[in-house]
């Protein structure tokens, strides 16, 4: 795979925790346009591997580069200017602020006002905040919920305020989407309504890496996998090769294909 066809490229990563090796030269390959998965079962290390690449945890060694430039993962807002944007597992949105808001809150990662233009607003600043409300509303209208600009973000139903936490996160303009079990706590109607979203914003050119335990989702909605256990790969590829690993098979069912 040559690195004109590669969006993230993370190689060698290594964690540690005290006297528990988290990770052990984990690495995957990513490219533009595509939802990848990252799986495993209880305990494989694959939400560490995820905060590393996000910048939630610092890694003892490893290499990342993202639209091939370097970078490094020490802080979650550095990861964002370099161009990943995340969501979490525990929806992490402003409980008091409107679902607008939220997402305004989102876009100012790519705002040029400084603290000078904010507390005295000259022109220009006035005229770049009319630009991101613009922009909010046009990313509620995206992810389907835009009838709820004005709801204060705690008021939304629990598949609506993941689909808000979508939109903050799609207002960064991303190179890479990054989402943490989006479909937790989702029903099986939402989980539908989930899966159309996410067929949607690859559909218009962006990357998705994606966490997630349901792995009928996974299997349907991603192009390529990477699968963890105990902190290492035990497998990559297309979806139905990666089902069909017997490494896979023994790490979900506990007892080796035959």
């Amino acid at each position: 795979m040559s690195n004109e066809n590669i969006l993230l490229s993370v190689q060698g990563v290594n964690k540690r925790f005290g006297g528990l090796q988290a990770l052990s030269e984990v690495g995957l390959q990513i490219k533009p346009g595509e939802i990848y998965g990252l799986i495993g079962p209880n305990g494989a290390g694959k939400t560490t591997f995820f905060n590393v690449i996000t910048g939630l945890y610092t890694p003892d060694s490893g290499e990342f580069v993202l639209g091939g430039t370097p970078y490094r993962p020490t802080a979650v807002h550095e990861v964002a200017k370099a161009g990943i944007a995340r969501t979490f597992q525990n929806i992490r949105l402003f409980g008091d602020m409107t679902a607008l808001e939220n997402v305004m809150v989102g876009r100012h990662v790519r705002t040029k006002a400084g603290l000078l233009g904010a507390v005295f607003r000259p022109r220009s600043v006035r005229r770049e905040e009319e630009s991101v409300e613009d922009w909010a509303h046009d990313l509620l209208e995206y992810v389907g919920i835009a009838k709820y600009a004005h709801f204060t973000s705690r008021n939304l139903s629990y598949g609506h305020q993941r689909r808000l936490e979508i939109a903050r996160a799609l207002a960064t303009e991303p190179k890479l989407l990054a989402l943490d079990e989006p479909a937790a706590g989702m029903n099986a109607t939402e989980k539908v309504e989930l899966r159309g979203l996410l067929d949607k914003i690859r559909s218009d050119g962006k990357t998705i890496l994606l966490i997630e335990h349901d792995v009928k989702l996974v299997m349907g909605l991603c192009n390529r996998l990477t699968v963890l256990d105990y902190g290492k790969v035990i497998a990559q590829g297309l979806p139905h090769e990666v089902q069909s690993n017997p490494a896979v098979i023994e790490a979900y069912l506990g007892t080796p294909a035959h």
